[in-house]
C-alpha cells in the first residue's frame, strides 16, 4: 500500500506582510521672488561717500603741514606738533604757506631757533640736530641782516654760536662741510684771530651789521638753529 503524502499550510503570526516601497516625497521647487530693496538706498550710499569725501579733505587739511608732500614726514615735523605759517610765494603762479615751529622765526624758506640757554659748539651742534635743523648756515647778507635783526631784539646774549668751525686752524668750514664761501663771509675787524684754541664762530650782537662774525673758544654760548620751512 502507497503511503500517502499530506500537505499542510502553515501560516506565521509574525510575519510581516510584503513591504510597500515607498517612492521619495517630490522634491519642491523653490520659487523665486525678486529681493526688494529700500527706495531711499540709493541716496544713503550717496550721501555716506559724501561724507567719507569731506573726511578725506578735512584729514589732509589738517595733516598738511606734517605731510608737505612728502612720503615721510622731516624730523623736524615729528619733534613738533604745534606750528604757525604765513602766507608766501612760491614758484610759478601758485601760492601757499611755509610754516615753522611755534617759536621759530621764518625767513625766505628757513626757520630758525635762537636759543635762551648756553651749550659748547658741539652740543649746540647736536641739540640742534635733535629738533631736526642744524646750525645756521648764513649764505647771503640778507640772511646776515636778518639774523642780526632777530638776535639784537631778543637781547638774550652777546655771542650766538654758527654752523662754522675750523677742525685746522683758518680752514673754515660749515656743519655741511662746505667750505667758507669768502665773498659771503662777514667777519669783524681784524677777524678772525686764526689762533689755534678759538675754532668756533659766533655773532656778535654788540658790533654792528653786517661784519659782526667773531671767532671764539669753543665754550657754552647761545646758539641758532635753522631747518627748511614746511611749505603747505
Amino acid at each position: 500500500m502507497a503511503s500517502e503524502i499530506t500537505y499542510a499550510e502553515v501560516k506565521f503570526k509574525n510575519a510581516s506582510p510584503a513591504a510597500v516601497a515607498e517612492a521619495p516625497p517630490e522634491t519642491k521647487k523653490h520659487e523665486h521672488h525678486p529681493q526688494k530693496y529700500p527706495l531711499c538706498l540709493p541716496w544713503l550710499i550717496s550721501l555716506m561717500l559724501l561724507l567719507v569725501c569731506i573726511a578725506l579733505i578735512i584729514a589732509l587739511l589738517v595733516v598738511a603741514p606734517f605731510s608737505c608732500g612728502r612720503d615721510q614726514p622731516t624730523a623736524l615735523q615729528q619733534t613738533f606738533k604745534e606750528w604757525q605759517c604765513s602766507s608766501a610765494g612760491l614758484q610759478g603762479k601758485e601760492r601757499g604757506w611755509m610754516c615753522c615751529p611755534n617759536g621759530w622765526k621764518l625767513f625766505q624758506n628757513s626757520c630758525y631757533y635762537l636759543s635762551d640757554d648756553k651749550m659748547s659748539w658741539a652740543e649746540s651742534e647736536q641739540n640742534c640736530t635733535g629738533m631736526g635743523s642744524h646750525l645756521v648756515v648764513i649764505n647771503s647778507k640778507a640772511e646776515q641782516g636778518f639774523l642780526f635783526k632777530e638776535l639784537h631784539r631778543s637781547s638774550r646774549g652777546e655771542n650766538y654760536y654758527i654752523g662754522l668751525s675750523a677742525q685746522k686752524v683758518g680752514q673754515w668750514h660749515w656743519v655741511d662741510q662746505t667750505p667758507l664761501n669768502e665773498s659771503a663771509a662777514f667777519w669783524r675787524a681784524r677777524e678772525p684771530s686764526n689762533v689755534d684754541d678759538e675754532k668756533c664762530v659766533v655773532i656778535h650782537t654788540s658790533t654792528g651789521q653786517p661784519n659782526n662774525w667773531n671767532d671764539v673758544r669753543c665754550g657754552n654760548q647761545h646758539r641758532v638753529c635753522e631747518a627748511a620751512a614746511v611749505t603747505v
